[in-house]
């Protein structure tokens, strides 16, 4: 992968689940790059954020769309999952 300055932000949530969607989109040949935030805040000696909206996800401009392609997918089949019960 080529790196470019272009970086589009496609994902703010949860660790947990931020983890998961950069495991998703590196399946489907796209890179990421993550940021930590509250992981960061607090090496830094503060605490920043909450957990809700600690992990960011960014792909480059050119993979944008196809990685929320993949990212409205992942989230659709799991509402349709949470609708059946």
């Amino acid at each position: 992968m080529s790196v470019s300055n272009d970086l589009t932000l496609i994902y703010t949530g949860t660790k947990v689940e931020g983890l998961f969607l950069e495991e998703l989109l590196k399946e489907n040949g796209i890179g990421v790059f993550t940021k930590d935030t509250l992981e960061e805040s607090v090496i830094a000696g503060w605490v920043n954020g909450s957990p809700a909206d600690e992990f960011l996800i960014f792909v480059e401009t050119e993979n944008a769309e196809k990685a929320k392609k993949i990212l409205d997918d992942y989230f659709a089949s799991r509402e349709e999952k949470e609708d059946k019960k």
